[in-house]
């Protein structure tokens, strides 16, 4: 008689998703396979940027956490309690669940509120309430100033706030307000997407000066005066703006702290070919890790990896308990669209772990290759749903 075990998944985002739903469809149905989500809905974090600038609507880019329960995915609804990784034992809303086998994928909790006046300025785009209102904020500037700020280091998705700006500097062209609206973009990076190397870096900048866009680096914003509309940074400069669309600081979720699982960097350190945590059977993977490049820079946050991730770990728990199949390990590599505005993007892609140093390339903007994201969009919330 086979010997029941039980695999946990924390967490309902890309990375959570794809490893509860691979674990369900390779172990046999003696295996349970958990998934816990605080959330109803599941939101393709990509196509917020197309929300924002009224691209999408909400139905369109979101499915509901239970339709993953028809693939015998035992779904579990609320917050976690609290994290025991000696007993691997996870509490939820008061309810224990023992597991064999533990994935972390709770993702980067967005900590707005430890910058001063920053939530109450301006407008999250890494949120789908975020990203609603400043659709309808940025209908109604006629004239002035739109500013995107990255407010800290790390952050999820390291093309999403030069997205913004392009995609934002176009809707202004498509409204016939261009002129009498400068778009500028504030960021603490030394340049845009730095871990790619500095080839690809002066590639993404070029494409958003080219917009007309303003790109200022090295800007720490240490605090945002919501009521004079000014931003405050480090070095002692100032941004006015009228219109304020952000990247909120990132940090590890309060259970995940609590827990024990985060290093020096204030992530989770991993296996970086297992995705295994100091713990035994326990992994982590997506925004909540942290894995050092032989650069010194961390891998990028990206649902591309998260999603790469995922399959790894989801292979090698099946291979643990069946015997079937073969270990595998992450290669580090991913890839990304880059949305310009006007129907056209760029795409990045390569190895992340290669040495010495990463090798990506990035290839021109095209309708094609926006056409190719429109198509991804659609597959991926048809493949997992």
């Amino acid at each position: 008689m086979i010997a029941s075990k039980t695999v946990v998944v924390l967490g309902g985002g890309i990375g959570g998703i794809v490893a509860a739903t691979l674990l369900r469809k390779r172990l046999p149905r003696a295996h349970r396979v958990v998934l816990v989500e605080r959330g109803a809905e599941h939101v393709f974090p990509p196509s917020l940027l197309w929300l924002m600038v009224g691209a999408r609507r909400e139905r369109q880019i979101s499915r509901p956490i239970a339709a993953l329960t028809k693939s015998g995915i035992e779904l579990v609804r609320g917050e976690i309690d609290r994290i025991d990784l000696q007993t691997r034992t996870v509490s939820v809303a008061g309810q224990q669940i023992a597991a064999d086998y533990v994935v972390v994928a709770l993702g980067a909790e967005l900590a707005p509120e430890t910058i001063p006046g920053l939530a109450e300025a301006g407008h999250n785009f890494y949120t789908l309430a975020g990203a609603q209102s400043l659709d309808r904020a940025r209908t109604e500037i006629r004239r002035g100033r739109i500013v995107v700020l990255v407010s800290a280091m790390p952050f999820k998705c390291p093309a999403a706030p030069y997205e913004a700006a392009m995609l934002l500097e176009a809707d202004t062209r498509k409204r016939g307000v261009r002129a009498d609206i400068a778009v500028d973009l504030y960021t603490p990076e030394p340049g845009p997407m730095p871990v790619a190397g500095p080839e690809v870096s002066a590639k993404v900048r070029r494409m958003v000066e080219g917009k007309g866009v303003g790109v200022h680096t090295e800007h720490v914003v240490t605090e945002v005066d919501a009521a004079g509309r000014l931003i405050h940074f480090k070095d002692g400069a100032t941004a006015p703006f009228d219109l304020l669309a952000y990247v909120p600081p990132h940090r590890a979720p309060d259970v995940v702290r609590a827990a024990g699982l985060t290093g020096e960097s204030g992530w989770v350190p991993v296996d970086r070919q297992t995705l295994e945590t100091k713990f035994p059977g326990v992994y982590a993977i997506g925004d909540v890790t942290g894995i050092p490049l032989v650069t010194g820079k961390p891998l990028p946050k990206a649902g591309v990896f998260a999603h790469g991730e995922a399959e790894v770990v989801a292979n090698n728990i099946v291979h643990a308990i069946t015997g079937g199949g073969a270990p595998r390990s992450f290669d580090g590599h991913g890839s990304c669209f880059i949305e310009i505005g006007d129907s056209r993007a760029g795409f990045g892609s390569g190895n992340f772990f290669a040495e010495p140093a990463p090798q990506v390339r990035l290839r021109p903007p095209g309708a094609l290759l926006h056409l190719g994201k429109v198509a991804y969009e659609k597959y991926w919330l048809y493949r997992w749903f």
